[in-house]
């Protein structure tokens, strides 16, 4: 929730902006009611700022002629790179406030030359950008308490869902936050699974974060983390798995809708496309049949960590204790 002088700043920033605005236009930039607004504009002028307004019905305001506030420090080249971005914020895919937003941009175009206001004035009214995610955006207050805590070498708990949904509290020493293909991650160290691992902001339900520290790792790199594990996957894996059985048992227990099957000398060919290996690795352990994993070969190294987390629940005597996805 926003401050009240926030949205004062705002209507200021707005009103230095446009020679005249409406009540009705100022309530709907600042996601309030028009009473609201105009309660605002009383403690504006209480406060000496000559805003003069018109009442009634299509009434409005406006910026005594003349009165301007200070700038802001800012070379045309660099306004511009502001404005550009916060226009693109739609983009970040974190919920980020329209009322922050409208205000950056307020502050940020009044600064600007005849030229710069024009240039940027026809990007903005002449520009559509649709995010990705529209119902998982985590808010930003969760990505800026990840950060603070990363930076600090802060110890943090988490209430996380996973990707089928099953939950579980994690303590992890977090290094760094991610962006990408629509999603946010923070990357560390989870002292349940005793790896390092990405968790999704927008499957975390709870943030703790400790006065406990904790020493970085210097052999750790978690943008190289992140590289390994986020920019070299591909969308969609080619999987091509070879069960030692005969067809008619595959068949009957893999769906044609799950991939196509290819009789072989020794057994039966599955040939597949799937977008998460740890599921796929759990889907063809459930199945109970023989196979060989002929690609890819990151395949394998999903059902070793399946192994390894089915080996640590079965020795910790725990129940009910969620497989990362």
């Amino acid at each position: 929730m926003y401050h009240p002088s926030t949205r004062l700043l705002t209507i200021l920033d707005l009103l230095q902006m446009h020679p005249y605005l409406s009540g009705e236009e100022l309530a709907r930039r600042l996601e309030v009611e028009p009473r609201t607004v105009r309660r605002y504009i009383g403690m504006l002028q209480d406060m000496g700022m000559p805003i003069e307004g018109n009442r009634g019905p299509g009434g409005g305001y406006r910026l005594r002629s003349g009165f301007k506030l200070p700038p802001l420090l800012f070379t045309e080249e660099e306004a511009t790179a502001v404005m550009l971005g916060l226009l693109g914020a739609s983009w970040l895919e974190i919920d980020l406030s329209a009322v922050a937003v409208e205000g950056a941009l307020a502050k940020v175009y009044r600064i600007l030359p005849a030229k710069g206001r024009e240039r940027l004035q026809a990007i903005s009214t002449n520009m559509m950008l649709s995010p990705q995610q529209k119902d998982t955006r985590p808010d930003s207050s969760l990505l800026v308490r990840l950060s603070e805590a990363a930076h600090a070498h802060l110890r943090t708990t988490i209430d996380y869902s996973s990707h089928h949904n099953q939950s579980s509290t994690r303590t992890i020493e977090p290094y760094g936050v991610a962006g990408w293909k629509g999603h946010w991650y923070v990357v560390g160290y989870c002292t349940l699974r005793q790896s390092y691992r990405m968790f999704r902001l927008d499957r975390i339900h709870q943030v703790q974060i400790h006065t406990e520290t904790f020493v970085p790792a210097k052999d750790f790199d978690y943008q190289d983390y992140i590289l390994k594990h986020l920019v070299t996957i591909p969308e969609k894996w080619l999987i091509e798995v070879e069960f030692q059985e005969e067809f008619y048992l595959v068949q009957h227990k893999i769906p044609s809708a799950h991939g196509k099957l290819i009789p072989t000398p020794t057994g039966v060919l599955f040939q597949s496309h799937h977008v998460d290996l740890p599921s796929m690795a759990r889907y063809l352990m459930n199945l109970n049949l023989p196979f060989v994993i002929h690609q890819p070969p990151e395949l394998r190294t999903a059902l070793l960590q399946l192994a390894e987390d089915m080996i640590r629940i079965a020795t910790a005597g725990r129940e009910n204790v969620s497989v990362e996805p």
